[in-house]
This record gives C-alpha cells, sequence and structure tokens, in this order.
C-alpha cells in the first residue's frame, strides 16, 4: 500500500495529450485534470458496477486506483462485466482487471486488493483512499462500506441494480456548512429480509444497465475528485432501463442515524452478517454443511437427498446432481422431501437455499442442512470452477 500522494503532482506532456477532450472542458481544465491525477478511488467490487466505474476512472487519468474483489471470473459475468475476455474465465476478478487496466492507462497506479472485505481489514484499506466506490451486491457489505466510509470521513458512491432498474447517490460528502451529506443509513436505516434483496445471479440483470450505473457512478467520483459540478449528495437517482425513466427523491440527514447522528451508538464496525439476518442465528437455527463436510458424506455413501433450489434454466446449465425444486415452488412439493435423512438444499450463494430452509422449518422439518456459499463455493473448492 503506498498510502495517499503528499505532495501535487504536475501532469507531463503526454498525459497532457492524453486527456485532452477533458481538459479542453472550460469546467475541467488543466487543472481539473491534474486533481484526477492527484486524486485516489477504491472500487469494492470488480463486476458488474465496479467494471465500467474502473474502465472509466482509469481511463479519465485517475491517478491511484484500488481494486477489490475475492471472486474469479465465471463464463455467466461476461454478459455484463466488460473488464474481462472469455480467456480470463477461472482467474481471480483483482488480477484479471489489474492487467487490462494497466494495458489502457499505463499512468495510473493500480492497487490489488485480492480477498474478502470484513470487519478486520475493511478501515485500513478504506483509509487510503479519497472517494468510495460500493460496487457490491449484498447487504452486510453495503452497511459495512457505508459505515466504514462514515466513521474514517470519506465520500461513498452508492450503486444498486435490479433486473432492469438501478440506483446512484452520493453518501457522505463534505457539506460547505462543514457537515456531511446523507449516507445509506438515511436511505435504509433498517435492512429488508436477505431474500427481498436478491442479487444477479438470483434475479437476473439486463447486460447493459450495470454499465449504465458503474459509468454514473464514476462520473460522480470524476466530478468529486476534480472539484466540479454538483453531485449527487442528498438525492437518489432510480432508473428504469425499461422505459428509459429517471426518478430522484430527495434524501436528508436523520438525527437517530446510529453511525452519523447526534446520539450515535456505532463507533466501530459491528457484526453485520447478525445485523442484517439476525434470524440466521436466533429464529431460524439454520444448520448449515460446507463442501468438504457434503463429500465426506458421500464419500462414505451417506445415505443423503440433495436439493438444488435454483431455477430450472440454472439447474440444466449446472448442476451437482441432486432434486430440482425452485424455491418458488418449494411448498408445493414437500412430499417430495425426506424426514429421516440428511437434506442439504443449496442454491449458487447459499441465499435462496436459507429461505428455503426458513419456509420448510415451521412444518417439522429437523433434518435440513444449507450448503454453505453454494454451488459457487462447491466449485470453487473442487478446483472445478
Amino acid at each position: 500500500m503506498t498510502g495517499q500522494n503528499l505532495a501535487f503532482t504536475m501532469l507531463d506532456q503526454r498525459e497532457t495529450s492524453r486527456y485532452s477532450r477533458q481538459i479542453l472542458l472550460p469546467e475541467l481544465g488543466l487543472e481539473g485534470q491534474q486533481r484526477l491525477k492527484n486524486g485516489s478511488a477504491l472500487v469494492i467490487g470488480a463486476g458488474g458496477l465496479g467494471s465500467p466505474a474502473l474502465y472509466y476512472l482509469a481511463a479519465a487519468g485517475v491517478g491511484r486506483l484500488g481494486v477489490l474483489d475475492f471472486d474469479k471470473v465465471d463464463e455467466s459475468n461476461l454478459q455484463r462485466q466488460i473488464l474481462y475476455t472469455t480467456a480470463d474465465v477461472g482467474k481471480p476478478k483483482v488480477h484479471a482487471a489489474v492487467k487490462r487496466l494497466g494495458d489502457l492507462n499505463p499512468n495510473v497506479l493500480i492497487e490489488a486488493h485480492p480477498g474478502v472485505l470484513n470487519t478486520q481489514n475493511a478501515m485500513e484499506i478504506i483509509s487510503h483512499y479519497d472517494v468510495i466506490i460500493d460496487g457490491s451486491d449484498n447487504l452486510p457489505t453495503r452497511y459495512m462500506v457505508n459505515d466504514a466510509c462514515v466513521l474514517m470521513k470519506k465520500t461513498l458512491i452508492y450503486g444498486a441494480i435490479f433486473q432492469f432498474e438501478g440506483q446512484v447517490s452520493v453518501f457522505n460528502q463534505p457539506q460547505q456548512d462543514g457537515t456531511r451529506g446523507p449516507n445509506y443509513r438515511d436511505l435504509f436505516p433498517e435492512p429488508p429480509p436477505p431474500e427481498m434483496v436478491p442479487s444477479c445471479n438470483e434475479g437476473g440483470v439486463l447486460g447493459v444497465l450495470p454499465g449504465i450505473i458503474g459509468s454514473m457512478q464514476a462520473n460522480e467520483a470524476i466530478k468529486i475528485m476534480a472539484g466540479i459540478g454538483t453531485s449527487l449528495s442528498g438525492r437518489l437517482m432510480i432508473f428504469d432501463s425499461l422505459d428509459f425513466t429517471a426518478r430522484f427523491l430527495k434524501l436528508k440527514s436523520n438525527p437517530d442515524n446510529p453511525v452519523s447522528g447526534s446520539g450515535a451508538t456505532i463507533h466501530s464496525l459491528i457484526d453485520y452478517e447478525e445485523f442484517c439476518n439476525p434470524s440466521h442465528k436466533t429464529e431460524v437455527h439454520l444448520k448449515e454443511i460446507d463442501p468438504a463436510g457434503l463429500k465426506e458424506l458421500l464419500a462414505h455413501g451417506t445415505r443423503i437427498q440433495i436439493i438444488d433450489v435454483r431455477e430450472h434454466f440454472e439447474y440444466t446449465a449446472d448442476n451437482i446432481g441432486g432434486l430440482n425444486i425452485p424455491l418458488s415452488a418449494i411448498l408445493e412439493n414437500v412430499k417430495l422431501i425426506e424426514k429421516d435423512i440428511p437434506v442439504v438444499i443449496h442454491c449458487r450463494s447459499g441465499q435462496r437455499s436459507a429461505e428455503a430452509i426458513r419456509r420448510l422449518q415451521p412444518l417439522g422439518f429437523t433434518n435440513l442442512l444449507n450448503l454453505k456459499g453454494g454451488l459457487a463455493r462447491w466449485r470453487s473448492e473442487s478446483g472445478d470452477d
């Protein structure tokens, strides 16, 4: 980690030529371009949103970019994650992204952060960047990134996508009066149930949509670092790609916000998995098995039942055997589910299978096991990506 630039670095002649079309803009000019060169941004998640954001930030000449991701490139990513090609399938996204961005603009320092962002490393990583761009696709990470940015006094560029709709806003930006703008907890004080916020892997997404929303996130980051224009701070933009409309909702800071309000109670990062899904440990008593445990059961010939709750087209494309009962039809097919032997339920990531277990347990099932990490982790740990 290099840390933030302490000295203002001037553009050289080649950079002035490379960025000439931006420098021609009177609102940005040479001074704004130099600010970009001396700026830094961390993109959390190098997937659908992170791909276009990283591309345009690198192309625009942001001096230092951090790329954080734990995943590998999957063929299903290529429909929307434009940083990668077919040749990258199976490679860590971070490494493929660093290579592609370096080829695009060798003047930009690209810093790789392979692995999962968690409460142990989030504050340290985030502290080294001026602007944070959230391209994650799960609630615990969104709340953790928000809280870390508030505690570290960092501006956060928020983006979210689902099917045909996307959202963009700017959180925790410094205001003229010395305060900071609204943050994610002002928009969503409490997390909804996880099953109400499916990821792209579970709910689908139009391939071009993350390109639109991720580019908007890059646009906001560029404006903030260059010191131009008016950001989306205090506003949430909701874009519908089906009818090509955009709505804007006004956001206000909540004095009762637990991380930024007058009586704030959160002064360090918390357990975000528990915060976003308290029933995981209390009400439901979800039992889990990891891929290694399932493989051991299969190797010993233990009589078990495996149920895949993904949609039929997902099952047809890739499966590990077992019975396919989509989550939406799980209660209609209770008679097909064994009660006297272990039943391992899985989806792609573990969210839909956990919801299936929540629906089945009140019917007297005590033998259900959720496959941790789902098919994605099974493939990863099998070296069979």
